[in-house]
């Protein structure tokens, strides 16, 4: 497919994905996570293949499409993932836990906090071990954005991307909420600027 047709096929224009960052790895790389890196740049980073990252959110859209919202909740620790984290989750409906997962959310029924969803998004698989834990100990699918050193073992559906950057998180999170109602059969409302936060 010539280069010009691929990137017309993208949810936003490739410059916007570059602009944001989303494509910025680390300058580590696990075998996991080998196969959605584009190149490594001479300064060591690592450079993820928006194309697959694009791919990755359609997906994730049209299976989180398919759970009742309250059903899916959306776990972030990461500073720079939560308020993008709680804009998608009040978008679709979701729940969200930001901040520290406290342990038994998912696994402990004699805790006040308590809930079993049905599939949990998390926003790094490092900072969010604990919820990754927990969604694997009870059967729960887990889709989780990873970055070019995340191990995927206990990861259902990856999305390759920077996650740790304010305005890649952003992206991210904004593109995949408004999939997931555009495949709901409801009109996505929100703009990039709904899902950034100033930090």
């Amino acid at each position: 497919m010539p280069e010009e047709e691929a990137e017309a096929d993208l949810l936003i224009p490739v410059e916007d994905y570059l602009g944001a960052g989303v494509h910025i790895g680390t300058q580590q790389k696990t075998t996991d996570m080998e196969r959605f890196i584009h190149r490594v740049r001479t300064d060591g980073l690592y450079v993820l293949d928006v194309s697959q990252t694009d791919d990755r959110i359609r997906t994730a859209a049209s299976f989180l499409a398919n759970y009742d919202p309250e059903g899916i909740l959306v776990a972030s620790s990461r500073q720079y993932g939560q308020y993008p984290a709680e804009t998608f989750a009040d978008a679709v409906g979701a729940r969200a836990r930001t901040g520290r997962f406290i342990p038994g959310t998912l696994t402990n029924p004699n805790y006040r906090g308590y809930i079993e969803p049905d599939v949990v998004v998390v926003t790094d698989p490092i900072g969010d071990a604990q919820a990754v834990t927990e969604a694997i100990t009870v059967g729960i699918p887990v889709i989780a954005m990873c970055d070019s050193n995340n191990l995927v073992s206990n990861v259902d559906l990856v999305i390759p991307t920077n996650n740790k950057g304010r305005r890649a998180l952003s992206v991210v999170y904004w593109l995949l909420a408004n999939e997931t109602l555009d495949r709901r059969g409801t009109e996505p409302s929100f703009s990039l600027s709904d899902f950034e936060t100033e930090i």
